[in-house]
């Protein structure tokens, strides 16, 4: 007996990571070495799209329906379209179905069990976007079977991949539902951290730190210190909460500072104060969306500053969200602010330019992901057992969750290359 799957799902960022490659075009082949081995797989199935619009029901479903909570787009036959053998899901700004936005989305007719799985596309031009290629068994499972969604990629503009696993059947002790990953970054420039720690070649003297960012959304900042000199080093580890920093030997300025800055995000949910950067609770501040952002600091009288140190995004069931990837850090001279630090961790590539491949090699014992050939990760499994359908879809999300939504959406696309379906050849 099938149990069907009701559960509204778009796949909510979850992990992800900043990856920096050369421009491809459409005709071009990687030159890289790919690191799946497909000479032990045949394949089964696949669509390049090139064909009239009229022929897409072949091969797949589309919505006709509209959406509540932080999806904030109807979709529609209308909103995907092929030509010249790219399928494309449109964003349009229009009143439908009770939302602002209209998108497009489609899954296979057919369902798939192990396998490797790949898509080429290139993302929506434009922040709040979500274009995501993934797995759901819109078939229904077995009894006895959990429901599951695999992300293989939803992606962010302009060049952020997340690779999300949702276990629908089982839930946490707050109710939520379960899931699998781990953070991970990929970039050109510097590794991205939770936690970024400075220690200074030369002690500097001040009355004034800040640290300005650019960073394209609100900003988290779950604790900042400002340390004096300590010859027993300073704290380390990726979130260490409970750091009794007097048995450290430790002297934070930020405790005494008086802190302003750029401005303050609050919504019915999450509560932000200025303060809560330095009050050792970890609870965050959280900046406005737009504009530059800033954190200062200013001292009743001067400080020897030796090393500063700050926690970043936040922590979803240990995944890491919304890391900084920019930032200076600047003290005043009496006259003039001076940089001391500089942190650039952007990628310039722009996704919904270049075309880039995604991939999951699904077996009995674990789920392997690859980006333009090359394995990024590998998660072991005891979960997903069920024949799947492929899905692509292009959402507008709220509450910041792919970036701020804007007008800027309106006209933009997910352009799809192809998708392929590679079955393990029998032994």
């Amino acid at each position: 007996m099938k149990k069907s799957l009701s559960v509204i799902v778009v796949g909510v960022m979850a992990m992800s990571f900043v990856a920096c490659t050369s421009p491809q075009k459409k005709t071009e082949e990687s030159s890289q070495k790919s690191d799946i081995d497909l000479s032990q797989f045949e394949l089964h199935w696949n669509d390049d799209f090139n064909y009239p619009d009229s022929l897409l029901e072949e091969k797949w479903i589309s919505d006709n329906k509209s959406y509540e909570g932080f999806v904030l787009c109807s979709r529609w036959r209308e909103n995907a379209v092929v030509h010249d053998g790219i399928l494309e899901l449109k964003a349009i700004k229009e009143q439908r179905g009770g939302n602002e936005w209209t998108c497009g989305n489609v899954w296979t007719k057919e369902a798939f069990g192990y396998g490797y799985f790949e898509c080429r596309y290139k993302y929506a031009g434009a922040t709040g976007t979500n274009n995501s290629f993934w797995l759901w068994p819109k078939v229904g499972v077995d009894e006895g079977e959990k429901a599951f969604e695999l992300d293989i990629n939803e992606g962010h503009y302009p060049n952020i991949m997340n690779t999300n696993i949702h276990n629908w059947t089982d839930t946490l002790e707050n109710g939520s539902h379960s899931m699998d990953f781990k953070s991970f970054w990929l970039q050109g420039k510097a590794e991205l951290s939770p936690v970024y720690t400075h220690v200074l070649k030369e002690t500097l003297k001040t009355k004034k730190l800040r640290m300005k960012s650019n960073h394209h959304t609100n900003i988290h900042i779950g604790e900042f210190r400002i340390f004096a000199p300590n010859e027993g080093g300073y704290p380390e580890g990726k979130r260490f909460e409970n750091i009794n920093e007097d048995s450290l030997g430790l002297v934070n300025f930020a405790k005494e500072a008086k802190i302003t800055a750029s401005g303050v995000y609050k919504d019915q949910i999450r509560k932000s104060e200025i303060e809560n950067v330095a009050d050792g609770t970890q609870h965050a501040w959280i900046s406005q969306i737009e504009g530059e952002k800033w954190l200062e600091f200013e001292f009743e009288d001067e400080k020897e500053i030796a090393c500063i140190q700050f926690l970043n995004g936040w922590d979803d069931h240990g995944g890491n969200r919304n890391l900084l990837s920019q930032y200076t850090i600047e003290y005043f001279d009496g006259e003039n602010w001076n940089q001391v630090i500089e942190f650039d961790g952007r990628c310039e590539d722009d996704f919904s330019e270049v075309f880039h491949t995604y991939g999951l090699l699904w077996t009995k014992d674990e789920f392997n992901f690859y980006f333009d050939g090359k394995l990024i990760r590998t998660v072991p499994h005891t979960l997903c057992h069920a024949e799947t359908n492929i899905l692509l879809s292009l959402a507008i999300l709220s509450w910041d969750i792919a970036g701020p939504v804007t007008d800027a959406i309106d006209g933009t696309s997910m352009k799809i290359d192809y998708v392929k379906y590679y079955k393990p050849k029998s032994k």
